[in-house]
């Protein structure tokens, strides 16, 4: 099968497609014909090293995709041959087929595209969970999201919005920041071209943000310390930025506020019933009409390296999409 093989560490550039031999289907696993997957920051830091996740080499970068079950394993329930499926393999997605486990694989639901699946396993439940579940957001609280014309910025401003929230939103350039009120955001901030803090405090009259959804890192987290609320809660999501802030505790005293992350892939060891559950209520949603995936491009699987140069040089808005 055609597969992108990461054999040493290299920079996305080099990335090119190879053949390999079809991963062994072991009990409890599917084999997927991959239509779409997903492609994601963590994809580039991957293939460099740079990730808190370091596979042993060669391996098949793609931590989403969603396709046509082709095998199933041995003790397999529930799933046949040509069902419809998403799933989050953590590695894998970037070839013709891919092998998953059956936990973290759902049937994709009626009226949801491949594309749509393929963009929805990572981004979608990190920004619920984050939203729900760490920052207990309320309606009529301000959330200010930050990068908010990326993956997760977008379902991070569709879900506050399902959640009743006032949305704030930071983005670079009048297009993303277009993007960003298509998706829910009731203000946008060009970050480029004014002080995102002043912004905030002005539009909130002083109070400051209720939630701050920050996947950027680095000034960015340093300076929404400053325009958080009382008893506000900084969502600590990921460093695109390349940096990895620190807070000096009297900070989070002095306004009674939380500084709390949230590690999706966590979850499938400590918490896993929130998996199921928070799938189920993205597929609500979705089916609802609440969220709705935003396709930047699709790139053919050739073209991988150039999909995660588009991305990393913050070209893109919403997903990228790669389809073998």
């Amino acid at each position: 099968m055609r597969a992108v093989v990461v054999e040493r560490l290299m920079d996305p550039s080099e990335l090119r497609v190879s053949e390999v031999d079809v991963p062994p289907l072991r009990p409890g696993t599917l084999e997927l014909e991959v239509r779409a997957a997903g492609c994601n920051f963590s994809d580039i830091l991957m293939a460099k090293g740079e990730y808190q996740v370091k596979p042993a080499f060669p391996f098949v970068p793609g931590a989403e995709v969603a396709g046509v079950v082709s095998a199933v394993g041995e003790g397999v329930e529930g799933f046949n041959v040509g069902d419809r499926v998403l799933s989050s393999p953590g590695l894998g997605g970037f070839a013709e087929r891919v092998v998953v486990p059956t936990f973290g694989t759902f049937k994709l639901p009626d009226g949801m595209s491949f594309e749509e699946g393929a963009s929805l396993p990572v981004v979608y439940p990190t920004s619920y969970m984050a939203l729900v579940f760490r920052a207990d957001l309320q309606p009529g609280e301000d959330l200010l999201v930050h990068a908010a014309a990326g993956g997760v910025g977008i379902a991070a401003l569709q879900i506050g919005r399902a959640l009743g929230a006032r949305v704030i939103a930071t983005a670079g350039g009048a297009e993303k920041l277009e993007v960003a009120r298509q998706n829910g955001a009731d203000d946008t901030i060009d970050y480029r071209e004014e002080d995102f803090v002043e912004r905030v405090m002005a539009l909130t009259d002083g109070k400051g943000a209720d939630v701050i959804y920050d996947s950027v890192g680095g000034d960015t987290f340093d300076k929404s310390l400053k325009c958080i609320a009382w008893n506000g809660r900084l969502l600590v999501i990921g460093f695109a930025s390349g940096t990895i802030p620190s807070v000096k505790a009297n900070r989070i005293l002095l306004k009674n506020i939380a500084v709390t992350g949230l590690n999706w892939g966590g979850h499938a060891v400590n918490e896993p019933h929130k998996i199921t559950q928070t799938l189920q209520a993205l597929f609500d949603l979705h089916a609802a009409g609440e969220i709705r995936p935003v396709i930047y491009k699709t790139y053919p699987l050739e073209q991988l390296s150039d999909a995660l140069a588009a991305l990393g040089g913050r070209r893109t808005y919403g997903k990228v999409i790669v389809a073998p």
